[in-house]
């Protein structure tokens, strides 16, 4: 047996019904459409509700609010610092390492287990991470935020989404 020689087994491959092509065979004329109607004439968009204000019309919009303060930090675990192998951790050394993106707030969260002494220099961190880094006889150290009070929001309060 060749690849030439190869096809379908017989009955699993059906050919599409041909319509409108006239009244010669079956499936000419109304082509399968019946008589008259909206249907038999042309093609009708999904969303189309006959007439009815459509479901895309009637859906509210623009809806919830957007905090233009908001102040969103990347997580890091005291798991990924056990891990990273660092002795100080800053928002720098953890960017080197690839563990946050460039220009990002970090944030010390109390996800798994510190055995030795490491110095956080980071943005914010959780009560239990501080506890947790203090026990191991760590040092924890606030960085200011980039910005004095909270970021200005850039742009207009009633934008298009």
């Amino acid at each position: 047996m060749k690849i030439h020689d190869l096809k379908p087994a017989d009955g699993s491959r059906k050919r599409r019904k041909r319509v409108g092509r006239g009244i010669g065979g079956k499936g000419g004329k109304t082509a399968g459409r019946g008589t008259k109607g909206q249907k038999a004439r042309d093609t009708i968009p999904v969303s189309f509700e006959g007439g009815q204000l459509p479901m895309s019309m009637r859906v509210p919009k623009l809806r919830g609010f957007n905090n233009p303060f908001r102040v969103e930090y990347q997580a890091i675990n005291l798991d990924t610092i056990a891990e990273s192998g660092l002795d100080e951790i800053t928002p720098d050394t953890l960017r080197s390492k690839g563990l946050v993106s460039k220009g990002a707030l970090v944030k010390v969260l109390g996800r798994g287990e510190l055995d030795r002494k490491v110095t956080v220099k980071v943005h914010a961190v959780s009560k239990s991470a501080e506890e947790a880094i203090t026990a191991a006889g760590g040092t924890v150290e606030k960085l200011p935020l980039p910005f004095a009070v909270r970021p200005a929001f850039s742009g207009s309060a009633h934008t298009n989404r």
